[in-house]
C-alpha cells in the first residue's frame, strides 16, 4: 500500500508567498501529486511563488500544468522555475518515485476537452475543429505512451482535465465539454492505471471510475476544501479510497 496526497486547482498569486502549509503531510503520505491550474493568470512571477511553495513540501512533488497556467503563454517559464526547485512537471512525459522499497510511476499531461461517449467531438469539418481534437488525441496518446513505458510497481495517471464524465457532477452539463475528453479515459484503460487525478471541475464531484474500472478522483481544491486529500492505492486491481480528507487541516 502507497499513500499519494493530491490537489489541483491551488491558483496561487504573487500574494501568496508563505500560504501553503503542509502539516505533517510526511506523516500521512509518501508523495504529492499536484493536478494542474497551479497559478492564477500564468505569469512566470506567479510560477516562482508556486516553486518556493511546492519546494518546501517534505514529500516528493509531481505535478502538471493546468489551462490557467497557459494562460500568458508563459508555461515554459513556470515549468523551468519548477523544476529548477526540484519538483517533477510532466507533459508527456513520465516520473519515478521510491516509495517504502517499492517504485511508483507518474504519467502526466494536462489533458484537454472534447466531450464523452455519446457527446464528444469528433476531427471532422474545419481546421479549427481538427485542431481543438487533436490537441485532446494528442495528449491521450503520450499519457498512453507513458503509462505503457512505466515499469513499476504502481501507475498514477496525473491530469489537469478529467477522463470521466462522473467527476463533473455538479458542473453546467453544457460545459462538460470544456472540462474533459472520454479519450484520456481510453487511454488509461488501455494502458492500465492504478489511480487516475484530476483537477479543473471546481463545482464537480470527488469519485469516479473509468469504463475500465480505473478509479479517478477529482481533487481540485475549490471542491475538496482542503490543502489536499490522501488516497491509499494498494495495488490491481484498483484500490483507491480516500482515506484522509485533511478537512481538519486548514492552510492559512
Amino acid at each position: 500500500m502507497i499513500r499519494v496526497a493530491a490537489v489541483g486547482d491551488i491558483h496561487l498569486g504573487e500574494d501568496s508567498r508563505g500560504t501553503m502549509h503542509w502539516h505533517d503531510i510526511d506523516a500521512r503520505a509518501d508523495m504529492l501529486v499536484v493536478a494542474g491550474d497551479l497559478t492564477r493568470h500564468g505569469t512566470a512571477a506567479e510560477g516562482q511563488v508556486v516553486a518556493d511553495e511546492l519546494s518546501d513540501c517534505p514529500v516528493p512533488v509531481v505535478c502538471v500544468l493546468g489551462n490557467h497556467d497557459y494562460h500568458q503563454n508563459q508555461q515554459h517559464e513556470i515549468t523551468a522555475a519548477l523544476r529548477d526547485a526540484g519538483i517533477a512537471v510532466l507533459e508527456g512525459e513520465t516520473h519515478t518515485v521510491d516509495v517504502q522499497q517499492q517504485r511508483v510511476g507518474v504519467a502526466g499531461v494536462k489533458g484537454f476537452g472534447g466531450g464523452f461517449a455519446g457527446r464528444c467531438a469528433t476531427a471532422f469539418g474545419e481546421p479549427e475543429m481538427k485542431a481543438f481534437v487533436g490537441a485532446t488525441q494528442t495528449a491521450s496518446d503520450q499519457l498512453r505512451d507513458g503509462l505503457r513505458a512505466l515499469r513499476t510497481d504502481y501507475r498514477i495517471a496525473l491530469l489537469h482535465y478529467s477522463p470521466v464524465a462522473d467527476t463533473l457532477y455538479g458542473e453546467p452539463p453544457e460545459i462538460y465539454p470544456f472540462l474533459g475528453s472520454c479519450l484520456l479515459a481510453e487511454a488509461i484503460d488501455d494502458a492500465g492505471a492504478d489511480l487516475a487525478v484530476h483537477g479543473h471541475a471546481h463545482a464537480g464531484t470527488e469519485k469516479g471510475r473509468t469504463a475500465g474500472g480505473v478509479a479517478v478522483r477529482n481533487v481540485a481544491r475549490p471542491l475538496i476544501r482542503a490543502p489536499y486529500t490522501v488516497y491509499q492505492v494498494s495495488g490491481n486491481p484498483i484500490a483507491a479510497a480516500s482515506t484522509a480528507s485533511a478537512a481538519n487541516i486548514h492552510a492559512t
